[in-house]
């Protein structure tokens, strides 16, 4: 039988797993060509520790934010008519066999599903290599844990390219508790019908002062949406890192606007922005956060709702702890009303996500400014304060906006600076 198939592991979780992840794949040692496991760069597997069935075993390492561009780089060498894609925990099922591996024109995708936690999740499994080349490889896929790549690939092709077979994917290997059980939720909204609704519109700002390490994720996150956009709008305030390097390659795409200025504290670097605003709303997200994917329709559907004399819409937050390259779930943070400034003051965490009502922050001068810090420190609240003598702001319980806690975060950098904040600031 021809050796056709080429196998990616994708960060399998332990030596344990992969081994069992091997055993799995023996029974179709007469078809596979190759297998190349992809492990953290402070991965310990151990490639002597494994089946010696296998003629062609290749371990290579990848940064969790370097995933699509390690996978595109082995595209480039691959001469197989199919790739196999394992990652994580799964194993093939019992069920598979030689037989159903195949595509046949105009199936490009062989996709399978399985329930964890009563989420449905579904896969690539065995997909076509000169399909993956013609559409451009993985650019652009860099959702927030490596555990949602997959998904949101697939999410990404025509239904038309499918053929899908469920539980061709052994999931009884993975890893039970809330963090995989969040990961995994979010996963399955990429799958969600995409949508259109055109009326409210709405744009999303993102203002970048050196966070290269998080700041691809956060533009990726607007782009794969089930609802598009209406502008992008992505400023560099005069970042010292390499982050503008990594935005120039998110400005090839025509949803995306960037813009460039010297450093002067997030407040300009947004008021930057705002004339280029066509859109109705604002969503402001910060370049270290990131969206659930279908933040747009669920954000839209709440703004249908929201009153004439409200200049702001808020919600939840869902909280991540990054620890190195993983992030690991903290819980939800709920919002509450808000109607004097003296309760925004009290507000336990920032409130949001903020999506503001573009003529309104317009007319009372945009992000405020103050004196404090020469405006670089507490915009949002200042800017809410300003809003909130003229205007309401309004809570709906909705949770699509993710907060990263990292020791780069400027929050936490200047928590010490609250209270002078609180002295400085006439009510």
């Amino acid at each position: 039988m021809l050796k056709d198939i080429s196998v990616i592991i994708i960060f399998p979780l332990s030596q344990k797993v992969l081994q069992q992840m091997l055993v799995s794949l023996r029974k179709l040692q007469a078809r596979i060509s190759s297998v190349i496991v992809i492990q953290a760069t402070n991965g310990t597997l151990n490639k002597n520790q494994v089946n010696d069935w296998l003629n062609d075993l290749c371990f290579i390492t990848s940064k969790n934010n370097e995933l699509a561009h390690t996978l595109d780089n082995i595209m480039d060498q691959t001469n197989n008519r199919y790739v196999l894609f394992l990652s994580h925990t799964h194993c093939l099922s019992a069920s598979v066999n030689s037989e159903v591996l195949q595509l046949e024109q105009p199936k490009t995708v062989l996709s399978t599903g399985y329930l964890f936690r009563n989420h449905a999740i579904y896969l690539p499994l065995l997909v076509l290599s000169k399909y993956i080349k013609k559409i451009g490889g993985f650019t652009n896929i860099q959702p927030p844990f490596n555990e949602a790549f997959l998904p949101a690939w697939l999410a990404n092709i025509d239904k038309s390219c499918q053929l899908t077979i469920g539980n061709l994917i052994d999931p009884s290997l993975e890893t039970r508790n809330t963090t995989t059980s969040t990961k995994y939720m979010i996963a399955q909204k990429y799958q969600f019908k995409k949508e259109n609704l055109t009326s409210p519109s709405l744009s999303v700002l993102i203002s970048n002062y050196n966070m290269e390490k998080y700041v691809d994720i956060a533009v990726a996150s607007c782009l794969l949406q089930n609802m598009p956009f209406d502008q992008i709008l992505i400023i560099d305030d005069g970042s010292t890192d390499y982050s503008l390097k990594k935005l120039l390659q998110w400005d090839r795409n025509k949803q995306v606007k960037l813009f460039t200025k010297e450093n002067e504290g997030k407040a300009k670097a947004l008021n930057t922005l705002l004339p280029y605003v066509t859109s109705e709303f604002i969503l402001e997200l910060d370049a270290d956060d990131w969206l659930d994917p279908n933040a747009v329709a669920m954000i839209k559907k709440h703004l249908l709702e929201l009153p004439e004399n409200s200049s702001l819409l808020y919600g939840n937050f869902r909280r991540w702890k990054q620890i190195n390259d993983e992030v690991f779930f903290k819980g939800i943070k709920k919002g509450k009303e808000i109607h004097r400034p003296t309760e925004l003051l009290t507000y336990s965490f920032p409130l949001g996500p903020r999506i503001y009502r573009t003529s309104t922050l317009k007319s009372t001068g945009g992000f405020l400014i103050n004196d404090f810090e020469n405006g670089r420190l507490y915009e949002d609240v200042s800017t809410l304060l300003q809003l909130i003598k003229h205007s309401k702001l309004n809570y709906s319980n909705f949770t699509i906006y993710n907060i990263r806690e990292h020791q780069e975060s400027n929050t936490k950098i200047n928590r010490s600076k609250w209270s002078e904040y609180l002295n400085h600031i006439d009510l």
